[in-house]
């Protein structure tokens, strides 16, 4: 990994392991907790975005759209290295890898693979949206609208999610998976870190708090959701 410049800002202390580049943010968790969940050894390193190093020219090395996660995986297909950006990518390359958290069967591992999809095409930009609006700047917006859009939204979101876990404890029949992973951290923060619970209307849920909490019990998420070590302010 010596001649990959991002190496070069944050030298890795294990060359032979998965090189993880993140912060504990909804995407970023994704990777993390897989990583946990399925054992792969590898050592992660903190992209502080609070000072714009996913735009320092080392890190769009590895990710020329400039965002986390990112890994660098040394012992890739045929034994290269492959270096992969996009949570829902790794998240698949990751569960291939290992076998695990992605059904053999073709069927159900697409029907999988479609939940992925949906929490990157949907719940992520959704969630994000009323974190912007109800959060942060956005809120001092006077055009109160989008925020209602994205509040709607999210709302419909997260019903579609209720009728998709009656009857079953997570996302697919055969269990935990990763389109679970991929979106136990955006529910969380919605109505944690964002604070939007009241907003959206979530404790006239009962599956999706449920399946959460289900999720947040496995001692790997635990871990994932701490990694990489948050700066201390």
């Amino acid at each position: 990994m010596s001649d990959i410049s991002i190496a070069q800002r944050w030298p890795a202390q294990h060359p032979e392991r998965i090189q993880l580049y993140s912060l504990p943010t909804p995407n970023g968790v994704k990777v993390s907790i897989m990583l946990e969940e399925t054992g792969l050894a590898y050592e992660p390193h903190l992209v502080d975005i609070m000072k714009d190093e996913n735009n320092t020219p080392e890190f769009r090395s590895l990710n020329p759209n400039g965002k986390i996660p990112a890994i660098v995986d040394p012992n890739g297909p045929g034994g290269k290295p492959l270096a992969l950006f996009e949570s829902g990518a790794i998240l698949l390359y990751l569960a291939e890898k290992t076998g695990q958290f992605l059904p053999a069967d073709p069927a159900a591992r697409y029907e999988t693979i479609q939940w992925v999809f949906f929490q990157m095409a949907a719940i992520g930009p959704m969630f994000g949206q009323v974190g912007f609006f109800h959060k942060f700047a956005g809120r001092e917006y006077e055009d109160k609208r989008p925020l209602q859009r994205y509040v709607n939204e999210t709302k419909r979101l997260l019903a579609v999610l209720e009728t998709r876990l009656e009857g079953r404890d997570y996302i697919m029949d055969h269990g935990y998976s990763i389109a679970d992973i991929s979106m136990l951290g955006w529910v969380r923060n919605l109505i944690g870190f964002y604070g939007a619970g009241e907003l959206v209307d979530y404790a006239s849920l009962s599956r999706v708090p449920a399946w959460l909490e289900r999720c947040l019990a496995r001692p790997a998420v635990q871990r994932g959701l701490e990694i990489p070590k948050r700066p201390q302010n």
